[in-house]
């Protein structure tokens, strides 16, 4: 299943490489939440290849929604992660598959169709980007940290702007980024680009596939106030491991 899901991630890298930069047809979910007919055409080509080799799974998607059966395997897919970014031609955006069983992510998949990098894993294997093995960053100082984070569709609205956590980690932190898109950002975590990342509000296709592989890269996850991270929950923090602590330091003493 690993190999399948590699190959159709390709194929949809392929259509959003292809349409990158061309005219789009562009939605609104939110008042900056987009979606693009690009968006939906990748969300197809995933869903109708999984129902013509596992028509019995189950599909999360973030188009689409939940498409249910009684089968014990979950797809869970973000067809163009990165939709604001692409929108405007700027070339940071992926596709990202993950899948559930029994309620455990057993693999995951990112590619970014941009440079060419595909990583994925299954759990218990080990993660890789381009078939070699990556693991985190073994930097344990958070002033020596190069952090990433991004920011809820709803911000214009909604307490909860991570503002007050950007502001305190710009302080704490040797540098942030954001790159607008969460499962980037969390493979970067894995492959050591990246020494820790956090987020509010964010859904499971957001980061199904790439919390698998910061774990399987030796990184550490817990949502914001350090309990056990679940991909149903809206808020994470995924590390190298030993700047976590220091990284939860800081969000719990954030004002919300």
């Amino acid at each position: 299943m690993l190999d399948f899901a590699i190959g159709i991630a390709r194929e949809s890298g392929r259509l959003l490489r292809d349409r990158l930069g061309t005219e789009l047809e562009v939605t609104h979910k939110g008042i900056i939440n987009l979606v693009t007919d690009v968006d939906l055409a990748s969300e197809q080509l995933i869903r109708e290849a999984i129902a013509t080799h596992y028509p019995r799974h189950q599909i999360l998607a973030e188009e689409g929604g939940l498409a249910e059966s009684s089968s014990d395997y979950r797809w869970i897919v973000d067809p163009l992660d990165g939709t604001t970014n692409y929108a405007h031609g700027f070339p940071i955006f992926a596709v990202s598959i993950a899948l559930e069983y029994r309620g455990e992510i057993i693999l995951g998949v990112v590619y970014d169709p941009a440079r060419d990098e595909m990583f994925a894993d299954e759990r218990g294997a080990g993660a890789a980007l381009n078939n070699r093995p990556v693991r985190v960053s073994t930097t344990d100082d958070l002033s020596k940290s190069l952090l990433s984070t991004g920011f809820p569709y709803d911000i214009r609205t909604s307490r909860l702007t991570n503002l007050d956590h950007w502001s305190n980690f710009a302080l704490a932190a040797q540098a942030l980024r954001r790159t607008g898109a969460a499962a980037i950002d969390l493979c970067y975590v894995a492959c050591g680009r990246f020494d820790g990342f956090w987020e509010l509000t964010l859904s499971p296709w957001d980061t199904a596939a790439g919390a698998l592989i910061v774990a399987e890269a030796g990184g550490r996850l817990t949502d914001l106030t350090g309990s056990p991270f679940s991909v149903y929950k809206p808020d994470v923090i995924a590390s190298n491991g030993r700047i976590h602590d220091q990284m939860l330091d800081v969000t719990r003493t954030s004002d919300l």
